[in-house]
């Protein structure tokens, strides 16, 4: 599966909207990749979660974590093509956590996945649970990588697809000077 592959199926799933957003990271953006468009079909979720499982296929991992909510079912597919248990973390009370009964034991091997980077904001946050907890980061994997610049997770990332999209910080966001409405689509609210 190339980065052109992947690419298409956001526009063919109308996945990749345009308009006026906020961003989970507090940022604004005239571009929104809404993956849940493309992850709702089993079938092109399953020929996704191989392609990023194959990257990481050589490695030992125990589980695989994702944020929720846009790494829920990422880390769930990976894992089951991988073999392995699949796990998210989640926010409460502004903070990421283990909830639900989920624990990671000393020295497991964890790949972090996510739907979409962007800051690298959430992704960071999941690394830094899988550590707390006592496991060892093996990787971080995206469907989609957003970033403007590369960012260091201390450990081997890969990606399907670059997308290069413009961000905003809010205090200089044109699209807000220029009056037009923001939506906030993301899982933080």
């Amino acid at each position: 599966m190339t980065e052109n592959d992947v690419l298409k199926l956001f526009n063919k799933y109308h996945a990749l909207l345009k308009g006026h957003f906020k961003l989970s990271s507090g940022l604004h953006s005239e571009k929104y990749l809404q993956c849940a468009l493309v992850l709702q079909y089993p079938k092109v979720t399953q020929k996704l979660s191989k392609e990023l499982a194959r990257r990481f296929s050589k490695e030992k991992i125990d589980l695989v974590i994702g944020p929720a909510l846009g790494g829920i079912t990422l880390s769930y597919e990976v894992a089951r093509v991988l073999g392995v248990r699949g796990i998210f973390a989640e926010r409460e009370c502004g903070n990421m956590i283990l909830r639900r009964g989920f624990s990671i034991s000393k020295g497991e091997g964890a790949l972090v996945v996510e739907d979409v980077i962007t800051t690298g904001g959430s992704t960071k946050e999941v690394v830094e649970v899988v550590k707390s907890s006592g496991g060892e980061v093996i990787g971080v994997g995206s469907i989609i990588d957003r970033s403007q610049a590369d960012i260091d997770f201390g450990v081997r990332k890969e990606r399907l697809a670059k997308l290069s999209i413009e961000t905003f910080d809010p205090k200089a966001c044109p699209l807000c000077q220029a009056g037009i409405p923001i939506i906030k689509p993301g899982s933080r609210r």
